[in-house]
């Protein structure tokens, strides 16, 4: 039988999604269903006098107005409220607990009515008094309240210094410096969050949430409301994309539960894309960074100063400053890391958070010290490169195939056509810059149980908790199996997203695919050994005084490796022992003995177009070349990457949240206003998987892809830009006016 990982299988889900037969948190309905709507704060800061809510309840169909007065008990403290991957430091969001407003649009009330559209009206009839005070939304003005993240104190905080970076930047022969800022960007997925707390008679429940940890959510709702773990089933077989937005439980799903509470019937909340933008988001960065080299084009200093944005209430930050360490050598290097607190959500994850950001500024600091140096930007790369992880010490990585992206990524693209000088390379009216940059992201990978049950007639079904956001998770989980297993990828069932099923991380940080599938193959390996000690019961056994390693699950059979002519058919195995199924559930945990680092890596070149008169920037190519470990699937690892790309344009050229500081109020919370790619914006985007065998990181070698494909993307179109027109933009997005002033 042909393996199936490896090969480009389609998504075994495809048919449902396309067809309607996929749910979504939203799509779930029961007799009786309330339908709730959402009315949030006008201001950014301060309390609620009063909250007048006569003219909605006069409105026929509506149910209840629950506010912070008359809402059903919640929990009073903050470890009730704190979920799985909530910071360290803070007070969690409390939705309609008290009278206290923190950020604009914050939920103040909830109306509940017999049909979605009278709910969203009534709500707009709710009027509220304020007690308002001072608030600051901007990065720029609260900057010099900033302070400083001790080096070294949690796996997010800066790393610690090496050498003497300030003295050694003083004496290098080549100095950069240089300010770079990305604005506050916003997820945006398609699905918009949704919430349906269907009743289930006794005070239990059922909701369909959309979220990327079903337990995590389970776990935060039994937490508020001091429910049992029994009374709670979270469920979320499809996500409609996530990018980090659904790793933290969100508002709907405890106002969802709260009103079902209230009413004693079932109750659906779907926020509008408007109350999306009071959610997680990727926070503002400004940072500075120094580089120092010698005449010899590689480095000496290296300093990396952040200042991140987070709410007043929680301290979220991730490490932002330390990528050099992993991938440029360099005696000297310090890294500081700033917090400012503003009236504002608290951020989030987003897609690959602070490698997007930190490897945008980085690399177009290397790219504008190659212009220094008059060295090719990739040249300077290569005799920087580092081996080691200098950040843990001058560890070696379990493997590390960035070379081999520089040098196929620059055949595929081209590069050695390029001609160095600023706006030397025009197509008609157009000119034309190339740019590269390099991306970088950890091999991350977390417990989890899976559970198999394999049945007399050979098929097989395979359970976890964990989600599927829209990556493919149901699809390599198949294809891992059927390998492991020996079956065919029809034969093999898969059940995730339901918080009764074996436990499961959240989905995120690229760590699922190598999380499950070794999860996979952990649970396999106990089935073979179940089914190997059947067959050495069977009188005279093709495979009698057999071991584990000398067997395999291959076509159907369990099959001797040396000689694959003993073997004998799973069926026939459970047959003579007479059993129907055999179900086995084993958790999997991963070791990091500190000896390895474990990275993903990718080199990005990227073509642009400026109009020379109107300064319109069109990426006409990008070539990625990625050294991610095992692909498991070259289908949806290519659309992963692509995707990648078309979001690290966004960054680059369109995606901006824009707030009116006078009301600390967002302005562009709509998906016509706040700009994202669209097709007319992506053109030839050409993806390379460069061969990286890893035996270190995990038994498959497998190393995950989410995040590795936006990082280094928005650097590599800077970079291009800069070599089409002569002009550096440090700030994103990188607009006309930009580049007209």
């Amino acid at each position: 039988m042909t393996p199936y990982i490896g090969t480009p299988v389609s998504r075994v889900d495809g048919i449902a999604k396309v067809t309607g037969a996929a749910k979504y948190a939203a799509e779930f309905n029961v007799p009786g269903m309330a339908y709730a709507s959402v009315v949030g704060s006008t201001i950014a800061k301060g309390r609620i006098k009063r909250i007048d809510a006569t003219e909605a309840l006069r409105v026929e169909g509506v149910i209840d107005v629950l506010t912070h007065e008359n809402r059903p008990r919640m929990a009073d403290n903050d470890k009730a409220y704190k979920d799985d991957v909530a910071p360290d430091n803070g007070s969690p969001f409390r939705p309609l607990y008290d009278d206290k407003i923190m950020f604009s649009g914050q939920p103040i009330a909830l109306v509940l009515a017999e049909d979605s559209e009278i709910a969203r009206f009534a709500a707009s009839l709710i009027r509220v008094e304020y007690d308002e005070e001072a608030h600051v939304t901007d990065v720029h003005r609260g900057r010099d309240k900033a302070f400083a993240l001790k080096t070294g104190e949690t796996p997010f905080s800066p790393p610690k210094a090496r050498g003497s970076a300030e003295t050694a930047f003083a004496a290098a022969k080549v100095r950069h410096q240089g300010e770079y800022y990305v604005p506050i960007e916003h997820h945006n997925p398609m699905e918009l969050y949704a919430s349906t707390a269907v009743w289930d008679g006794g005070g239990k429940l059922t909701v369909y949430d959309k979220t990327q940890g079903v337990q995590n959510v389970q776990r935060y709702v039994c937490g508020i409301f001091n429910m049992k773990p029994d009374d709670v089933r979270v469920m979320s077989a499809f996500m409609g994309g996530g990018f980090g937005s659904g790793l933290r439980p969100q508002y709907e799903v405890v106002l969802a539960v709260l009103a079902a509470r209230a009413l004693e019937r079932s109750v659906r909340l779907v926020l509008t894309r408007q109350q999306m933008y009071t959610l997680s988001y990727r926070p503002a960065m400004i940072q500075r960074i120094e580089l120092g080299a010698n005449a010899g084009g590689t480095l000496d200093a290296i300093t990396h100063d952040a200042v991140t944005v987070t709410s007043q209430y929680e301290d979220f930050y991730r490490q932002e400053t330390g990528w050099s360490g992993l991938l440029y050598k360099c005696p000297n290097a310090r890294y500081t890391h700033k917090l400012e607190r503003l009236d504002l959500p608290t951020p989030g994850d987003m897609r690959a958070p602070s490698a997007t950001t930190a490897l945008y500024a980085l690399e177009s600091a290397m790219d504008e010290l190659a212009i220094a140096l008059k060295l090719d930007p990739v040249e300077l790369r290569l005799r920087c490169y580092s081996d080691l992880d200098q950040n843990a010490g001058d560890v070696p990585y379990s493997s590390k195939n960035l070379r081999e992206c520089y040098r196929q990524g620059a055949e595929a693209f081209g590069w050695d056509k390029r001609n160095p000088e600023p706006r030397s390379m025009r197509d008609g009216s157009e000119l034309v810059g190339w740019g590269m940059a390099t991306g970088a992201w950890e091999a991350l990978q977390m417990p989890i149980t899976v559970r198999i049950t394999l049945t007399a007639n050979g098929h097989a079904e395979v359970a976890c908790a964990t989600s599927d956001i829209g990556t493919g998770t149901y699809t390599i989980m198949a294809q891992v199996a059927a390998d492991m297993l020996g079956l065919p990828l029809d034969n093999i069932s898969i059940k995730l997203g339901d918080s009764t099923l074996p436990q499961s991380p959240v989905e995120g940080g690229s760590w699922i695919a190598a999380s499950v599938s070794n999860g996979i193959v952990t649970t396999s390996n106990a089935i073979r050994e179940k089914l190997l000690g059947l067959a050495n019961k069977m009188p005279n056994s093709a495979l009698a005084g057999a071991s584990l390693d000398d067997v395999a699950l291959a076509d159907g059979k369990l099959v001797g490796k040396q000689d694959a002519s003993h073997a004998i058919s799973i069926a026939d195995v459970m047959r003579h022992a007479a059993v129907d199924r055999i179900e086995e559930e084993k958790a999997t945990t991963f070791a990091n003995d500190g000896k390895h680092a474990h990275n993903t890596h990718s080199a990005v070149f990227a073509e642009v177009k400026v109009d020379e008169q109107l300064g319109v920037i069109r990426v006409t190519r990008i070539v990625s070349a990625v050294a991610a470990g095992r692909i498991l699937n070259t289908k949806t690892a290519h659309s992963q990457i692509m995707g990648g790309a078309i979001w690290g344009i966004g960054v680059a050229l369109h995606e901006e949240t824009l707030i009116d500081h006078k009301f600390g109020r967002i302005m562009n919370a709509n998906i016509a206003e706040y700009h994202v790619p669209v097709n007319a914006d992506v053109h030839d985007i050409k993806v390379i998987f460069v061969d990286e065998q890893d035996t270190i990181v995990n038994p498959l070698g497998i190393k995950g892809l989410g995040e590795i494909g936006i990082v280094g993307v928005a650097a590599a179109i800077a970079n291009a830009v800069y070599h089409a027109t002569g002009k550096r933009v440090r700030d994103l997005p990188i607009t006309l006016d930009k580049l007209q002033r």
